[in-house]
């Protein structure tokens, strides 16, 4: 997504690192991806689209969200994600090291 930000309209903050200013509790930014939008935080897949709404190859994504039902689509497939998510991160880092 970085790679993406060609304008740099996105500040990223990597919540994992000690020196990073959290919002809220620094566990729960650690289990869904959170982002802030216009003064609001929002959290997985509404998160998701905030930040497509700042890319503009993926703005026409960020604005379907904006209705009802294709935000609860994309946040049931977010909700299936984070069950593999560690399964994923398993199979990266065998796959690194080897």
């Amino acid at each position: 997504m970085r790679r993406l930000d060609r304008a740099r309209r996105i500040a990223w903050v990597d919540v994992a690192s000690p020196t990073a200013a959290c919002p809220i509790d620094r566990a729960a930014l650690l289990r869904r991806f959170h982002a802030r939008a216009d003064g609001q935080l929002y959290s997985g897949a509404a998160a998701f689209a905030a930040m497509w709404r700042a890319i503009p190859l993926l703005r026409p994504l960020g604005l379907a969200a904006r209705h009802r039902a294709v935000l609860a689509l994309l946040e049931r497939l977010y909700l299936g994600f984070l069950r593999v998510r560690p399964s994923l991160q398993r199979l990266v880092a065998r796959v690194s090291a080897a």
